[in-house]
């Protein structure tokens, strides 16, 4: 019996490696001192009541932003394992299979649960407020679809410890991912880490189209939608298309793994190739998902601290929109060199070239909306003027990679990671970053300090560019990709060397911005005004943070800059826009069952990993019987009468 378990636990845990050790004693202290401080401060009761139960889009909104900012620690831990590894010829810090494991987890990671989250979070913290709205369209689909998020990131990030983790690359191509190629149970939490938050995933896309199109205050026509606005749009589009691509694929692929099914086997009559095909369907509209609402945040930028309307709004929303259609015409120059044929490379290229064309133009916009504007560098203008050099020489390098001949030389090599990091750090975590640093004041009413903001600014974007530079010259001279180690004949040592500097500079940064936000929160620089950047959107008209019902009366907007418009009216000496009278306010109730319910899709996956039906047949009982209770619950909101109303609004006007 005792060598029973013994054999069982061997296999159930991961052992053998003091890395992972390191973490399991990192993790056990960790949760032991939140239960700690949690059972000590009494706050139990607080967090179920304030957090976990939450449906108000602002704490969501809010741990969705924590939740990506741990996985960006996790992602960032990974990512500097395999620069250590590849510092010198060699190394032994990692070996090949656990390199192997690294790689995919910090691509799966820093993609779909650090990039989406940091995406949604700032989804739900600015654009009810932008539109004029007291929430989201669906608030309980909203806490569901954090929770299925948080609960599907937590369920892949424990195969690291428990299982073993996915090793067959962060697409997981055929038939490595298949059980002949990945036997073990990693690549099944793989499977449904990324399928349960992707059904997430996918309600926030429609949640948000339904809150843009039904929700915007009286008089926000379409031509007087807020940028940023317009971003999330063509994202969450772009989201309710791309998306069920995702979840049918992986379906299909844990049909092979658990049932023996043979979509993608070769010897069943499968073809790998559609998997590739499919999964690109799916990932390279994802690279645009993740790509547009920065653009939109830019956009807000931009306009905000050069004093100065949105150079060509039409052109914007027109770029974005193409962007948009264009992102599922794209996918297979991921696969050039794979024989589809000249001519559909020759197609696949061409497409690829002119959707380069409305990603330029927005450049041009933002370079004309500053031409002669009165700038002010404060970080998040900083993070957006950082990010137009580094996301041209992105878009130039990425069409180099779009002429089919010359992929064949770039595709395998460490060129394309460059490419691939340069747009994607250049233009997603820049742009998140700048919006984070934009609507913190919003979030949680007061500034992020400026000098350790501009600090962690220098010290990321040097350390960005010593790390991928020279990444292009190894890739130019052969280094292919997903590989652990070379040799010291190579010589590329120097340019790895160089790299792996860059990497742990860029680490440092992070540190930077945890550290500013700590002496922040002590120090604390409060937003008395609610409008700390001189703003011209409507979430600046309201104090800071937010109240729960965001405006205690809905606007009724007039021009694309509502809060702008006013201010110049005061400062002609007009008298203020009037305002409707107070009403009592319809807000929903606090709900457990999006928490409860996320619970319950852990069980699901936890148990089809392990094929422990006894878990997941439960599982699947409680998801069901959560949607029946949430079906009978009529008694879904509450009344705030006039009276809490106005006392909260005087508190929040005698602080401004």
């Amino acid at each position: 019996m005792f060598e029973k378990i013994k054999d069982f636990l061997s296999w159930f845990f991961v052992t053998g490696d003091p890395l992972i050790y390191g973490a399991d004693v990192a993790i056990a202290m960790t949760t032991i001192a939140i239960i700690f401080v949690l059972t000590a401060f009494k706050k139990w009761g607080w967090l179920w009541r304030e957090w976990l139960t939450t449906v108000d889009h602002k704490k969501v909104g809010i741990m969705y932003i924590i939740a990506s900012l741990l996985m960006l620690f996790r992602g960032g831990v990974d990512a500097l394992m395999m620069r250590t590894q590849l510092a010198f010829p060699d190394m032994e810090f990692l070996t090949p299979e656990h390199y192997n494991q690294v790689f995919t987890t910090h691509g799966v990671i820093m993609i779909l649960f650090m990039a989406m989250p940091l995406m949604f979070g700032l989804f739900n913290i600015a654009v009810p407020l932008q539109i004029g709205a007291r929430d989201v369209a669906f608030p309980f689909l909203n806490s569901l679809s954090f929770w299925l998020f948080f609960i599907g990131a937590m369920l892949f990030n424990m195969s690291f410890i428990i299982g073993g983790s996915p090793d067959a690359g962060w697409l997981s191509y055929p038939p490595l991912s298949e059980l002949t190629g990945s036997p073990g149970v990693g690549q099944d939490f793989y499977i449904w880490g990324i399928q349960i938050s992707g059904i997430g995933s996918l309600m926030t896309g429609i949640n948000f189209i339904v809150t843009i199109i039904k929700m915007r205050a009286p008089g926000m026509t379409w031509s007087k939608v807020p940028m940023f606005t317009w971003s999330v749009l063509t994202s969450c589009i772009t989201i309710i298309f791309a998306f069920p691509i995702l979840t049918v694929t992986l379906a299909l692929l844990f049909l092979d793994r658990f049932l023996g099914a043979h979509f993608f086997t070769m010897d069943g009559g499968g073809n790998a190739m559609m998997y590739i095909n499919l999964i690109w369907m799916w990932g390279h509209p994802e690279v645009y998902i993740v790509v547009l609402p920065a653009f939109g945040i830019f956009s807000e930028i931009v306009s905000t601290f050069a004093k100065k309307r949105l150079f060509g709004y039409k052109s914007m929303v027109f770029a974005m929109m193409i962007i948009s259609l264009l992102s599922f015409f794209t996918w297979l120059h991921h696969f050039f060199t794979m024989g589809s044929g000249a001519n559909v490379n020759t197609f696949f290229a061409v497409t690829t070239m002119i959707i380069a064309i409305p990603t330029g133009v927005k450049i041009f916009n933002w370079l004309f909306t500053m031409y002669r504007g009165r700038i002010n560098f404060s970080t998040p203008m900083l993070w957006t003027i950082a990010f137009i050099p580094c996301f041209v020489i992105g878009g130039m390098t990425g069409v180099l990679l779009s002429v089919a001949p010359a992929d064949f030389q770039f595709h395998n090599s460490y060129f394309l990671i460059a490419h691939f990091h340069q747009v994607l750090i250049g233009g997603v975590a820049f742009g998140y970053f700048a919006g984070l640093y934009y609507w913190w004041p919003k979030m949680f009413g007061f500034k992020l300090n400026e000098k350790l903001g501009k600090w962690a600014f220098w010290i990321w974007n040097i350390g960005f560019y010593v790390c991928f530079m020279p990444q292009y010259f190894v890739g130019l001279d052969g280094m292919t990709r997903r590989v652990s180690t070379y040799g010291w004949d190579t010589g590329w040592w120097g340019l790895n060397f160089t790299s792996t500097i860059g990497g742990f500079l860029m680490g440092l940064g992070f540190l930077f911005q945890v550290w500013q936000i700590a002496h922040s929160i002590k120090f604390m620089e409060k937003d008395t005004t609610g409008d700390p950047w001189n703003g011209r959107t409507l979430e600046w008209s309201i104090p800071s943070p937010a109240p729960l019902y965001n405006f205690a009366v809905i606007p009724v907007v007039t021009d694309r800059e509502p809060l702008w418009e006013e201010k110049e009216r005061l400062a002609a000496g007009l008298a203020p826009t009037p305002q409707a009278p107070i009403e009592p306010i319809h807000y929903p109730k606090n709900s457990a069952i999006p928490f409860i319910q996320s619970v319950c899709w852990f069980l699901v996956g936890f148990g089809l990993v392990f094929h422990w039906l006894w878990i997941a047949i439960p599982g699947f009982i409680g998801v069901a019987a959560t949607m029946l209770a949430h079906s009978f619950n009529y008694n879904t909101e509450y009344n705030i009468p006039v009276d809490e109303i106005k006392r909260t609004e005087a508190a929040a006007r005698r602080f401004s």
